[in-house]
């Protein structure tokens, strides 16, 4: 079972233009699509997708139509209390692949509200294969918030994930390594954001993204799966390090990419796959989802790992 958090969800409208983005002009929309989304619970909704059975924890009231969405998506989903209702942001699409994203930063939310959510969800991780903690941090949340979860979930021996950027990446990569997960799924820019590496070169360069992602195995992170765009990922872990490139994409929408790449890396790890066809699932999936439009998640059968080409990278782990 995969137990996820979504701290500061969202309601992802998805408006799809018939042709480039034009600031100031009018222009012709397709379609425009809504669900609820956030980083965990899209994670959830691939997992009820791949029949891997999952329990979503977000702040919401149980009435809201954001859970009622969930639920009828199959998702198990424990909603606790919220500071507010909540937050819509907006995915911008262009016939190319170009996503605009627009973010709304949601209710503020004080020390009852998080400790609501870090209680419910302490409560069922002894009974999940991984908890994954994934996302922003609503305004009013201290940087330091899933450093100090991690903790409380390593001291019941929980296996943690950790897939979020910005002041709480920064909080947790400076409490290292008492708050080390057991894995954790940075970009190329959020990983350049705390090893001083140039981002494009990171993006561009396996090996140099390895080797900025060993000094977070060097710290006490279990395992780091870096997500490099349209060059595939890198995975690294004291036994080795891997990239996969991915198979050819025409990219429809990137929203959820990230997302789906950590789902089928968790997915590959519960199968007891090694750690070469872990990197290889989750490639396939992240793949699969920018192909596909708006949030959707990909099902199984647009997941193909024999389109992925995964090769070992010469990156010493001291």
């Amino acid at each position: 079972m995969i137990l996820t958090l979504t701290p500061n969800p969202s309601i992802d409208r998805t408006i799809t233009l018939a042709g480039e983005l034009a600031r100031g002009q009018v222009q012709r929309v397709v379609s425009v699509t809504s669900q609820g989304g956030g980083k965990g619970v899209n994670i959830s909704r691939a997992s009820v997708i791949a029949g891997e059975p999952t329990v979503a924890v977000v702040p919401a009231d149980k009435d809201d139509p954001f859970v009622t969405e969930l639920l009828a998506a199959g998702i198990d989903c424990r909603p606790v209390r919220p500071a507010g209702g909540v937050r819509v942001n907006i995915t911008i699409t262009e016939p190319d692949g170009t996503t605009t994203k627009l973010n709304s930063p949601g209710a503020s939310v004080e020390a009852v509200h998080l400790e609501a959510m870090a209680s419910t969800l302490l409560a069922r991780a002894p009974g999940a294969s991984w908890t994954v903690l994934a996302g922003s941090l609503p305004a009013g949340a201290p940087p330091e918030f899933y450093a100090h979860l991690v903790r409380r979930l390593r001291a019941i021996h929980a296996k943690v994930a950790v897939d979020t950027s910005d002041a709480p990446l920064r909080a947790l990569v400076d409490a290292l390594p008492g708050s080390a997960p057991d894995l954790m799924k940075p970009n190329g820019h959020e990983l350049a954001s705390f090893t001083g590496s140039d981002a494009d070169e990171l993006e561009n360069d396996p090996v140099k993204a390895a080797g900025a992602a060993r000094t977070l195995i060097d710290r006490g992170v279990g395992t780091v799966l870096v997500t490099l765009g349209s060059n595939g990922a890198v995975l690294v872990t004291r036994e080795g390090s891997w990239h996969a490139a991915p198979p050819p994409t025409t990219v429809v929408s990137t929203v959820g990419a990230g997302d789906s790449s950590l789902f089928g890396y968790l997915l590959g790890d519960i199968r007891g796959l090694a750690a070469p066809d872990r990197l290889a699932l989750a490639v396939a999936y992240g793949s699969a989802a920018a192909g596909l439009p708006g949030t959707t998640i990909p099902a199984p059968a647009h997941v193909h790992t024999q389109h992925v080409i995964v090769c070992a990278l010469d990156i010493a782990i001291v």
